[in-house]
């Protein structure tokens, strides 16, 4: 198996650089399936919610299925340690095979799976199965397609060539956005809720079975002694690294909770807070989505520029500041333009943030605990936080008191920023820089 090594070469070659991009592109294309397969899920619960939790109120219903979205989000530690292991032991080529692989199964489960009224409790059972199993996969996906991408970045632009892991993780949500967008064009709602939703993950299961084959391609980024010291892939070995470990913890939990209240739940926020019409506000997020798509690249060379500590220093001041005027502004508007124009403005304060995710974590771990240290950390993070938001903000509606989640969310990013002030710029201090 050929290796892709070298990535700080002084001036890369023609033929390594399309080597470079070919890789980029070939793991963003699983990347993009795996999210695809796993954000389905959100926005489409709005129509499969009353298959699998029959009860008369919406937003009872809702908070069922934001707690299995939560359940699918504990397994994410597990993954990241597996699938983290796994790519530091025996390579990030092998660990993106099995991940996208998994997620196939789970995509395929749910598009076939029994109701409530044909099953009864075994259905929302099996959900959650099938949920916990993509949790698992994906919890996998984030530390080895970071690791992976960053890895085979071109030095001086590794911020906008890694950023494209986050292009296509809301690629994923995007094009998830839009098949239910057409769905919801093409058929009624009473044909949505009866059988539409199972389209959507049919649709990922056959599209992960593309991305493996699209994977099988992949160069591998580490080297055989890599793989072989004896801290490889460990958690001894990442003890060793505790302090990296502990400030990504920090950035990313905030980081993760605003990240998620303005993309998968704020569909649902639009719908059930500002009481806009559901098919409104799919088509809000879609184009509100599209252009925070667009916007990585933009912010992942400006880190290029600025440093990976000034851009997180960015994010942690403006999420601080603009949480709680943004999301009040949003519970009353009335025009699907001017919620178009407050959702772009947070994913624009965000896009600080997304668009070097990956790579800030890569640069603070060494090649023989990276994936593991990266995903790992990241997935902790998401679980308790990014995984929770949509099941907090939802509980806290129910009892009337919705607005302590804006100040959850204002007080998590605090955090982040206060956590990124007192971090070395790793963009200039890190591994990854110093690699030959």
């Amino acid at each position: 198996m050929s290796q892709l090594t070298d990535s700080d070469s002084a001036v890369p070659s023609a033929q390594d650089t399309r080597r470079r991009i070919f890789a980029i592109v070939g793991a963003s294309s699983g990347n993009l399936v795996e999210w695809f397969d796993f954000y389905v899920y959100s926005f489409c619960a709005l129509y499969f919610a009353p298959a699998f939790f029959p009860s008369g109120n919406p937003t009872t219903q809702l908070l069922n299925t934001a707690g299995v979205f939560a359940a699918g989000f504990l397994m994410r530690p597990i993954g990241g340690w597996f699938f983290g292991r796994l790519a530091d032991k025996h390579g990030r080529r092998t660990a993106m095979m099995v991940s996208v692989f998994m997620m196939c199964g789970g995509s395929l489960v749910i598009a076939v799976l029994p109701t409530y009224a044909q099953i009864g409790a075994l259905a929302p059972a099996l959900l959650l199965v099938a949920r916990l199993f993509q949790g698992l996969s994906v919890g996998g996906e984030y530390g080895t397609s970071a690791t992976y991408m960053s890895e085979v970045a071109l030095k001086g632009r590794r911020g906008f060539f890694a950023s494209f892991q986050y292009v296509t993780l809301i690629g994923g949500q995007l094009c998830a956005l839009l098949v239910l967008v057409v769905l919801q064009q093409t058929l009624s709602t009473e044909e949505l809720k009866a059988w539409g939703w199972r389209v959507p993950f049919a649709i990922g299961a056959v599209a992960a079975l593309i991305a493996l084959y699209l994977r099988k391609s992949l160069e591998e980024t580490t080297t055989a002694a890599t793989r072989q010291r004896k801290e490889a892939g460990t958690l001894r070995g990442l003890w060793l690294h505790k302090g990296a470990f502990l400030t990504v913890l920090g950035f990313t939990a905030g980081g993760s909770l605003i990240f998620y209240t303005f993309t998968t739940y704020m569909q649902k926020y639009l719908v059930n807070t500002a009481g806009m019409h559901a098919k409104t506000a799919s088509n809000v997020m879609t184009g509100a989505l599209f252009v925070y798509m667009l916007m990585q690249p933009v912010f992942g060379a400006l880190s290029d520029r600025i440093g990976r500590r000034r851009s997180m220093l960015f994010f942690g001041l403006f999420a601080t500041i603009g949480t709680v005027p943004l999301l009040h502004a949003l519970k009353d508007v009335t025009s699907p333009y001017a919620a178009f124009g407050l959702v772009v403005v947070a994913l624009a304060i965000v896009s600080f943030y997304t668009s070097i995710s990956g790579l800030i974590k890569a640069e603070m771990f060494p090649p023989e605990v990276r994936a593991l240290g990266v995903g790992l950390s990241y997935a902790v993070a998401n679980a308790i936080f990014g995984g929770s938001a949509e099941y907090v903000a939802l509980w806290l509606k129910s009892v009337g008191s919705e607005s302590m989640f804006y100040w959850y969310v204002t007080g998590m990013c605090a955090i982040a920023g206060i956590v990124s002030l007192r971090m070395r710029d790793p963009s200039k201090e890190g591994y990854l820089r110093h690699e030959p």
